[in-house]
Protein backbone atom coordinates (compact mmCIF):
# COMPACT_ATOMS: atom_id res chain seq x y z
CA UNK A 1 0.00 0.00 0.00
CA UNK A 2 1.31 3.62 -0.74
CA UNK A 3 1.92 5.93 1.76
CA UNK A 4 -0.73 9.22 0.66
CA UNK A 5 2.03 11.24 2.26
CA UNK A 6 5.99 10.21 1.11
CA UNK A 7 4.34 7.81 -1.96
CA UNK A 8 6.81 4.91 0.08
CA UNK A 9 5.67 1.10 -0.62
CA UNK A 10 6.44 0.07 3.16
CA UNK A 11 4.20 -0.32 5.53
CA UNK A 12 2.99 -1.93 8.66
CA UNK A 13 -0.34 -2.82 9.55
CA UNK A 14 -0.93 -1.11 13.55
CA UNK A 15 -4.73 -2.43 13.55
CA UNK A 16 -7.54 -4.33 11.89
CA UNK A 17 -11.48 -4.76 12.44
CA UNK A 18 -14.08 -5.81 11.03
CA UNK A 19 -16.73 -3.58 9.30
CA UNK A 20 -20.07 -3.94 7.76
CA UNK A 21 -21.24 -6.94 9.79
CA UNK A 22 -17.81 -9.26 8.94
CA UNK A 23 -17.85 -7.76 4.84
CA UNK A 24 -14.81 -6.03 4.89
CA UNK A 25 -11.29 -5.25 6.89
CA UNK A 26 -10.28 -1.70 8.43
CA UNK A 27 -6.55 -1.69 8.72
CA UNK A 28 -4.73 0.90 10.48
CA UNK A 29 -1.34 1.47 8.50
CA UNK A 30 2.31 3.01 9.57
CA UNK A 31 4.61 4.01 6.74
CA UNK A 32 7.87 2.57 7.71
CA UNK A 33 9.44 5.90 6.14
CA UNK A 34 7.90 8.47 7.68
CA UNK A 35 5.69 7.64 10.08
CA UNK A 36 2.78 8.69 8.82
CA UNK A 37 -0.37 6.72 9.78
CA UNK A 38 -3.67 6.32 7.63
CA UNK A 39 -6.37 4.02 6.91
CA UNK A 40 -7.08 1.50 4.45
CA UNK A 41 -10.36 -0.54 3.57
CA UNK A 42 -10.94 -4.10 1.82
CA UNK A 43 -14.17 -5.71 1.10
CA UNK A 44 -14.63 -8.43 -1.17
CA UNK A 45 -15.65 -7.63 -4.67
CA UNK A 46 -18.69 -10.06 -6.59
CA UNK A 47 -17.89 -10.56 -9.56
CA UNK A 48 -20.58 -9.10 -11.80
CA UNK A 49 -23.21 -11.34 -12.79
CA UNK A 50 -24.92 -11.08 -16.13
CA UNK A 51 -28.94 -12.11 -17.05
CA UNK A 52 -28.85 -13.76 -20.14
CA UNK A 53 -32.83 -11.95 -22.11
CA UNK A 54 -34.75 -13.77 -23.69
CA UNK A 55 -33.40 -12.46 -26.69
CA UNK A 56 -29.97 -13.69 -25.54
CA UNK A 57 -28.61 -10.46 -25.04
CA UNK A 58 -27.13 -9.80 -21.89
CA UNK A 59 -27.30 -7.01 -18.90
CA UNK A 60 -25.77 -6.68 -15.96
CA UNK A 61 -27.85 -7.98 -13.24
CA UNK A 62 -29.47 -5.13 -11.40
CA UNK A 63 -30.88 -5.34 -8.01
CA UNK A 64 -33.11 -2.26 -8.17
CA UNK A 65 -34.75 -3.93 -10.92
CA UNK A 66 -35.12 -7.53 -8.95
CA UNK A 67 -36.81 -4.93 -6.42
CA UNK A 68 -39.09 -2.88 -8.69
CA UNK A 69 -40.46 -5.59 -10.00
CA UNK A 70 -41.27 -7.56 -6.37
CA UNK A 71 -42.77 -3.56 -5.34
CA UNK A 72 -45.34 -3.23 -8.36
CA UNK A 73 -47.07 -6.63 -7.76
CA UNK A 74 -47.22 -5.59 -4.12
CA UNK A 75 -48.47 -2.38 -4.79
CA UNK A 76 -51.33 -2.12 -2.07
CA UNK A 77 -51.22 -5.41 -0.80
CA UNK A 78 -50.80 -6.66 2.84
CA UNK A 79 -46.95 -6.87 2.51
CA UNK A 80 -44.29 -5.02 4.81
CA UNK A 81 -40.83 -3.32 3.19
CA UNK A 82 -39.40 -5.81 5.32
CA UNK A 83 -41.44 -8.58 3.63
CA UNK A 84 -40.19 -7.33 0.60
CA UNK A 85 -36.54 -6.62 1.70
CA UNK A 86 -36.26 -10.24 2.92
CA UNK A 87 -37.70 -11.68 -0.71
CA UNK A 88 -35.17 -10.06 -2.78
CA UNK A 89 -32.11 -10.77 -0.16
CA UNK A 90 -33.70 -14.65 -0.24
CA UNK A 91 -33.81 -14.16 -4.21
CA UNK A 92 -29.99 -12.82 -4.28
CA UNK A 93 -28.80 -15.42 -2.22
CA UNK A 94 -30.65 -18.23 -4.45
CA UNK A 95 -29.23 -16.47 -7.40
CA UNK A 96 -25.61 -16.06 -6.40
CA UNK A 97 -25.18 -19.16 -4.67
CA UNK A 98 -26.52 -21.21 -7.90
CA UNK A 99 -24.95 -18.93 -10.56
CA UNK A 100 -21.59 -17.52 -10.53
CA UNK A 101 -21.31 -15.65 -13.73
CA UNK A 102 -24.32 -15.82 -15.86
CA UNK A 103 -28.44 -16.35 -15.39
CA UNK A 104 -31.08 -16.78 -17.66
CA UNK A 105 -34.01 -14.52 -17.08
CA UNK A 106 -36.54 -17.07 -16.86
CA UNK A 107 -34.81 -18.19 -13.60
CA UNK A 108 -34.81 -14.72 -12.14
CA UNK A 109 -38.64 -15.03 -12.48
CA UNK A 110 -38.94 -18.60 -11.52
CA UNK A 111 -38.04 -17.81 -8.23
CA UNK A 112 -39.53 -14.63 -7.49
CA UNK A 113 -42.75 -16.40 -8.95
CA UNK A 114 -42.59 -18.98 -5.92
CA UNK A 115 -41.15 -16.38 -3.57
CA UNK A 116 -44.63 -14.44 -4.05
CA UNK A 117 -46.11 -17.60 -4.32
CA UNK A 118 -45.53 -18.00 -0.94
CA UNK A 119 -46.64 -14.48 0.51
CA UNK A 120 -49.44 -13.56 -1.38
CA UNK A 121 -51.15 -14.85 -4.08
CA UNK A 122 -52.83 -11.67 -5.80
CA UNK A 123 -49.05 -10.43 -5.92
CA UNK A 124 -48.15 -14.15 -7.14
CA UNK A 125 -50.66 -12.92 -10.24
CA UNK A 126 -49.94 -10.00 -10.80
CA UNK A 127 -46.06 -10.69 -11.39
CA UNK A 128 -47.04 -13.97 -13.43
CA UNK A 129 -49.25 -11.97 -15.62
CA UNK A 130 -46.16 -9.39 -16.32
CA UNK A 131 -43.74 -11.87 -16.22
CA UNK A 132 -45.60 -14.67 -18.91
CA UNK A 133 -47.02 -12.21 -20.79
CA UNK A 134 -50.75 -13.37 -20.38
CA UNK A 135 -52.55 -12.22 -23.84
CA UNK A 136 -56.50 -12.51 -22.47
CA UNK A 137 -58.73 -12.98 -19.52
CA UNK A 138 -58.83 -16.81 -19.86
CA UNK A 139 -54.94 -16.77 -18.84
CA UNK A 140 -55.80 -15.14 -16.37
CA UNK A 141 -58.28 -17.93 -15.43
CA UNK A 142 -56.07 -20.56 -15.98
CA UNK A 143 -53.37 -19.04 -13.75
CA UNK A 144 -55.88 -18.67 -10.91
CA UNK A 145 -57.43 -22.47 -11.66
CA UNK A 146 -53.84 -23.88 -11.63
CA UNK A 147 -53.28 -22.21 -8.57
CA UNK A 148 -56.32 -23.63 -6.78
CA UNK A 149 -55.68 -27.21 -7.97
CA UNK A 150 -52.60 -27.47 -6.13
CA UNK A 151 -53.70 -25.67 -2.67
CA UNK A 152 -56.07 -28.81 -2.71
Amino acid sequence: MRCPHCTCLEDKVVDSRATKEGAGVRRRRECLNCGHRFTTYEEIIQAELKVIKKDNLREDFDREKLRSGIEKACWKRPITKDDIDSMVTTVITQIESEYEKEIPSVEIGHKVMRALKQLDEVAYVRFASVYRQFKDIDEFIQEIRSMGNKSK
